[in-house]
């Protein structure tokens, strides 16, 4: 009889349906309570449930051993299984950081600890700081590491009102930095040029190099013409007047092999600071004494220089070939200067030459070569260049172009250099000749392209080590070259027949000039010529010098200062031209510095006297030139400008420069002669003994009328 009771039954007394009688009846038990999760954490919890029964099942060893499982069980791993796969194509899992993104973490952590402890001043880095003469609030900031504020609140405290742009002096930048705790290094401005020229060369260093010889003398006693008889060229041809208006260095090789260079300078009384720049980088001077002209002032202020420069000298006593001249009255007058030739007892060598019949020069170039070898003349070769600068110009073409002669080392193609307020980079290197050449060596004259302007003549070019040492010295001359330079500008303007009504009237007490040549010593000359035509009433004031072509910033600059513009042996542009029309500036043009002296002189006295004055006619432009036998070369011209009228002066401009000056022989449209030719029409014109002329070239036409005095 089966049992009774609650053992038989369920929880309810009732057996369930389907079971044996025999089977014992299992008491129902209620599940315990789940908590409430969501999609996300039934499925985590799921999956840990499932990886616990796996690992419990295997340490029970009923892992392969077991049966395949089926019905309700096979479906429970089955759900678990799927679960299993849904997290991971959710990817719900949180992502690992990488090992790069945890570095970066902490080093943005580790700087900003260390800005708020810099922040806090718990710690401060001590620094060596630079102070010059005088800098600026700024750049003290940037030198000390701390904000511009920061710095003009601590001299606001110290009871000085400045800006960032401002200055201070050396004693007050001091006192700052010492209280923000860094330490002082004094130096003075000029510092950045110390050790510039380099060591001394050691005497086994020392070879033999050309002598360095300067010709001098009065103007018109044939320099340039004994110059051109030793290099058998024709300078003097090219100068305008047939005086000598700048420098010219030059290297000749003598028969014998031997090679002198040689530096031309002018005789007229305004190129005292050529001849004074000649005479400091030469070791022979040669002074040129006419026979039939004796000595002459600039003969005697020729052995001033010399004698101030400690140069020994060689008399050439030149135009011997004239009947009649005496050489014996040269070197009595000689004597009254304490100039004591050998021939009469002294230490001085003497020649007796004649420039244009060759006569005697080989004894001329003997004396120079003996008293070379007296002086022993040596430098090193093998180290970097060092040279000055003799002549200086603005090439439209080639750009700032410097006549150098090297004193001492190499100078090479690449090199950095600076020369005086200027600097850059060699880029190339032309000899007397014209010749490119890679390198020059001691006492060999070249032209140096490169610079970043025209330095002034005189000035020493030198070889630095880097382009950031160029840039530092060149800053620093630039910034005292401006300080220096100061224009007053006037408000009024009028031209110079305005000025001298000015001047007369006792109103004008200055006259303002601004001068544009075309080299650095005409520049140099006129500047020195025209200080010393002012007097206690009236001076002359000098605004502006500079080389190249005169611009329109010159033509505004004489408008409001009320100046007049000297251009010597340049032209204006286009619009500097048009401008200057416009508004009444006047632009005076010379080639010979007699004619500007005696202009402004008469300017400053008030009263000029009948003149004959240029007035421009017009302007033509070559376009072809054409070859003729027995003619010459034929310009085909538009005219651009004006006038071209047949028996007119004319010049020919090249970049603005003039290159020659004389008379237009034809003036011809198609095949027939015309007496001029307007603006836009072409024609053709030839020159009077000229042909070189070349495409491109501009053609100045001009004719000289006479200007009463006002």
């Amino acid at each position: 009889m089966p049992p009774r009771g609650p053992d038989a039954r369920g929880a309810t007394g009732v057996r369930p349906a389907g079971t044996r009688l025999s089977e014992p009846v299992r008491p129902k038990v209620p599940p315990p309570p789940q908590p409430l999760l969501d999609r996300t954490g039934a499925r985590s919890l799921g999956r840990k449930q499932d990886h616990a029964a796996e690992e419990a099942r295997r340490r029970s060893g009923s892992g392969k051993h077991d049966k395949p499982k089926s019905g309700a069980h096979a479906d429970n791993d089955t759900r678990f299984s799927r679960r299993d796969i849904m997290a991971a194509l959710d990817d719900e899992d949180e992502r690992t950081r990488s090992l790069a993104s945890i570095r970066r973490a902490r080093e943005r952590e580790r700087r900003q600890q260390e800005l708020q402890r810099l922040r806090a001043g718990g710690e401060r880095v001590v620094r060596d700081v630079v102070v010059p003469d005088v800098i600026t609030v700024q750049e003290l900031a940037n030198r000390m590491a701390v904000r511009g504020s920061e710095l003009v609140m601590a001299l606001f405290r110290m009871g000085l009102k400045v800006t960032l742009t401002q200055t201070i002096d050396a004693d007050t930048a001091q006192l700052v930095v010492e209280e923000f705790g860094h330490r002082v290094k004094r130096v003075a401005e000029d510092d950045v040029e110390q050790g510039l020229e380099g060591e001394v060369d050691a005497p086994e260093d020392l070879l033999p190099r050309p002598p360095v010889v300067t010709i001098m003398g009065h103007v018109d006693h044939g320099k340039t013409s004994l110059l051109d008889a030793l290099r058998q060229s024709d300078v003097a041809a090219k100068e305008a007047g047939g005086i000598t208006q700048h420098i010219g260095a030059y290297q000749v090789e003598m028969p014998g092999g031997q090679r002198i260079t040689f530096i031309d300078t002018p005789g007229h009384e305004a190129f005292t600071a050529l001849r004074a720049r000649g005479a400091k980088v030469t070791d022979i001077v040669v002074l040129v004494v006419a026979a039939d002209d004796g000595v002459m002032p600039q003969t005697v202020e020729a052995i001033n220089h010399a004698r101030a420069a400690g140069v020994p000298l060689i008399v050439a006593i030149n135009k011997i070939d004239k009947p009649g001249v005496d050489p014996a009255r040269v070197r009595n007058e000689l004597l009254q200067h304490e100039v004591v030739v050998e021939s009469m007892g002294g230490d001085t060598l003497e020649v007796e030459v004649s420039a244009l019949k060759r006569i005697n020069l080989d004894k001329l170039a003997e004396a120079i070569q003996l008293q070379a070898d007296v002086m022993e003349l040596r430098a090193n070769p093998n180290r970097p260049g060092a040279g000055t600068v003799i002549e200086a110009k603005l090439d439209r073409g080639r750009g700032p172009v410097a006549t150098v002669l090297v004193q001492r080392g190499t100078l090479r193609q690449g090199d950095i250099v600076v020369a005086g307020a200027e600097w850059g980079r060699v880029r190339a290197l032309v000899n007397d000749k014209g010749q490119p050449v890679k390198e020059a060596g001691p006492s060999t004259p070249v032209e140096v392209l490169g610079l970043s302007g025209v330095p002034s003549a005189g000035e020493r070019l030198i070889v630095v080590e880097s382009e950031a040492r160029a840039k530092e010295i060149y800053e620093f001359r630039q910034r005292r070259l401006r300080e220096k330079q100061a224009a007053a500008l006037g408000a009024n303007r009028s031209n110079v027949i305005d000025m001298m009504k000015q001047i007369a009237a006792g109103e004008q007490k200055e006259v303002a000039v601004v001068v544009k040549a075309d080299v650095q010593g005409s520049a140099e000359a006129i500047n020195a010529t025209l200080a010393k035509l002012g007097t206690e009433e009236v001076r002359v004031r000098v605004l502006h010098s500079a080389v190249g072509q005169i611009t329109e910033t010159d033509v505004q600059l004489a408008k409001a200062s009320n100046a007049i513009i000297i251009g010597f042996n340049v032209r204006p542009t286009t619009q500097a031209r048009a401008m200057a029309q416009r508004d009444g500036v006047d632009i005076r043009y010379y080639s010979i510095i007699y004619d500007v002296a005696e202009d402004v002189e008469k300017l400053v006295k008030g009263k000029l006297a009948p003149i004959q004055r240029e007035k421009i006619l017009g302007y033509a432009k070559i376009l072809q030139v054409f070859e003729i036998k027995r003619v010459g070369n034929i310009a085909g011209c538009r005219v651009t400008e004006g006038v071209v009228r047949r028996g007119c002066g004319v010049r020919l401009l090249r970049d603005g420069v003039v290159i020659h000056t004389g008379e237009l022989a034809t003036l011809r449209r198609f095949k027939d002669d015309v007496k001029e030719v307007t603006n836009g029409y072409e024609c053709g014109m030839s020159f009077a003994n000229y042909n070189d002329i070349r495409v491109g070239d501009v053609i100045e036409c001009f004719e000289t009328e006479t200007v009463a005095a006002a």
